[in-house]
């Protein structure tokens, strides 16, 4: 008990810390994780939409070509710009995999049934060398 009064902050800000990390589980994050080459063939063979969900000036900074871009706080009012994807691949990317799985369960809870978080998000699409569009 002594240890936990003496490091309460220490304590709490590792509890917090551990709160962010599983939130998009807790929210209901849906959609499977897909590599950034397997994000290409879905792309290339099965026509998929690629889904920006960052903050307007990171996709200026580079996004995955022909992306489209719907920043995660817009999408819940926007899906109606989707609504002709319903049935095909979606994979949903944001700069490191959280943001993304958050949007993945949005689109899943609005009845998307192909949806793909993409794993890492742009930090493993780049470290894999693919284009980038600014």
């Amino acid at each position: 008990m002594e240890f936990v009064r003496q490091n309460f902050l220490l304590i709490a800000v590792v509890l917090v810390s551990g709160l962010m990390l599983i939130w998009p589980l807790l929210r209901g994050g849906r959609g499977r994780q897909v590599e950034p080459q397997e994000a290409v063939l879905k792309m290339n063979h099965e026509d998929a939409l690629v889904l920006d969900v960052r903050e307007p000036n990171e996709f200026a900074q580079g996004h995955i070509p022909r992306a489209r871009h719907i920043p995660l706080g817009e999408l819940a009012r926007r899906l109606n710009e989707l609504d002709k994807f319903k049935d095909k691949p979606i994979i949903v990317a944001c700069r490191s995999g959280h943001r993304s799985a958050g949007a993945c369960g949005i689109l899943a809870r609005n009845g998307f049934q192909n949806v793909y978080n993409l794993a890492g998000g742009m930090i493993a699409w780049e470290a894999a060398n693919l284009p980038v569009e600014k």
